[in-house]
């Protein structure tokens, strides 16, 4: 019988707790786009870096509900790609 290592139950994916908040600026759009990205930031910046060289005709990114933002590479004006920060929960005194 094959046993797989399971996961202790505390065990939670420190990714997830992290998000990168991405503005975009379109072409000929009146507005940014503004998404919160469970990308890394390195992750979010290659794939510009591949759209904009010509890698990709789309800047596909994918917010943190896990859908997909497809952007047409030649239309991109800009890219603000925000420090990681991590997620807070709970509530506190301010």
């Amino acid at each position: 019988m094959l046993r797989t290592a399971r996961k202790p139950a505390h065990f939670t994916d420190r990714r997830r707790d992290i998000a990168v908040e991405v503005k975009i600026g379109v072409q000929h759009a009146p507005r940014e786009i503004v998404l919160e990205s469970g990308q890394s930031a390195e992750e979010v910046e290659r794939a510009v870096a591949e759209a904009l060289t010509g890698k990709s005709a789309l800047l596909s990114l994918t917010d943190e509900h896990g859908r997909k933002v497809l952007i047409p590479a030649d239309r991109l004006a800009y890219v603000d790609i925000g420090e990681s920060a991590v997620r807070k929960v709970g509530f506190s005194a301010l």
